[in-house]
């Protein structure tokens, strides 16, 4: 019996040693869906992320990434995030403002007066606060991606001001704020997934879309449209988000390398950006777009009713006010 009992101490002992042995050696893997091409700047800073994961945590954290739409549609990843079975996703804050309010704000037209001092506010303490601003809604902001200006082009004829918006139907982001910003153009706003564009502007679905270069170029849509407006009426950056759920299941070492990993990014595709915008701009207007810098005043003027509507949503309104502050 003492020599049973002697066995079996021993074999209890081993087999705890291997289930603490298994626990050291578990490779921590996160599902990293977005709905962006693998050329895309946003894409390849991500890619620099997960490399960046891989190197802090010695092999211990690892993140799969699957692009182009693979897991699902830009809104249907975030509900995927809610619920715990993703993640992390990138989404563009005009998406995300379905879901967390604050947002919102990101979408006004002509909010910033230039880069600097957007990425002053989204870099600063205004910009931390809106990413964590969502974990009631189970979502966590790690970083802000730049997505520079969005822009109008078009099918049929150029928009060189907003007289030009009217009686054409152009695809919006699936944001209020963005439908809102067309109908105040004189527009008819014509939320469409991203991924179904292409097909919606070779049919006649809709007449005119609007968004930064890089996604002009990348998406092809200068295909079909060749005439691009740089009238850069909002910056929308895009967000990188984790769900809460994932994120409160890491230790506080993992939580550490996926931000410093996420902030790492962030700067290594600011610089991608640009060059990505550059590139772009040369290569639709090889394939026979038109480029047009129109004035934007006009442009400016037509949209500002839209700052009224949120006096009566006081903390909406002191978020544009605080924003504004920013020198």
């Amino acid at each position: 019996m003492l020599k049973f009992s002697r066995q079996f101490s021993f074999v209890l002992i081993l087999l705890m040693c291997l289930v603490a042995c298994n626990r050291e050696s578990r490779i921590r893997v996160i599902k990293l869906g977005h709905a962006l091409n693998a050329e895309h700047p946003v894409h390849k800073a991500m890619v620099y992320m997960a490399e960046r994961v891989k190197e802090k945590s010695n092999g211990k954290m690892r993140i799969d990434i699957y692009p182009s739409q693979q897991l699902g549609t830009e809104r249907e990843l975030v509900e995927l995030l809610q619920i715990g079975s993703l993640g992390i996703t990138k989404v563009s804050s005009g998406v995300i403002e379905g879901f967390v309010p604050v947002y919102k704000v990101f979408g006004l037209p002509y909010l910033f007066r230039d880069e600097n001092q957007r990425f002053r506010v989204l870099e600063g303490a205004i910009g931390k606060q809106i990413l964590l601003s969502s974990e009631k809604y189970w979502l966590r902001g790690l970083c802000y991606y730049d997505a520079g200006s969005r822009s109008f082009y078009s099918k049929d004829k150029p928009i060189l001001q907003p007289s030009d918006l009217v009686g054409l139907k152009v695809r919006t982001m699936e944001s209020p704020t963005a439908v809102r910003m067309i109908q105040q153009l004189g527009g008819s706003a014509t939320p469409i997934a991203w991924g179904e564009l292409y097909t919606a502007l070779q049919q006649g679905v809709v007449d005119a879309a609007e968004n930064n270069p890089p996604s002009f170029h990348l998406s092809r849509h200068y295909e079909v449209c060749k005439y691009y407006s740089l009238d850069e009426h909002t910056s929308v950056p895009d967000v990188l988000l984790i769900s809460t759920i994932i994120w409160n299941d890491l230790s506080p070492q993992e939580q550490q390398w996926l931000q410093e990993a996420a902030d790492e990014s962030a700067q290594y595709q600011k610089q991608l950006w640009k060059e990505a915008c550059q590139l772009a701009l040369d290569e639709v207007q090889k394939n026979g777009v038109k480029v047009y810098y129109p004035d934007k005043a006009p442009f400016a003027e037509k949209v500002k009713d839209i700052y009224e509507d949120y006096r009566n949503q006081p903390e909406l309104y002191e978020m544009i006010q605080k924003i504004r502050a920013v020198q």
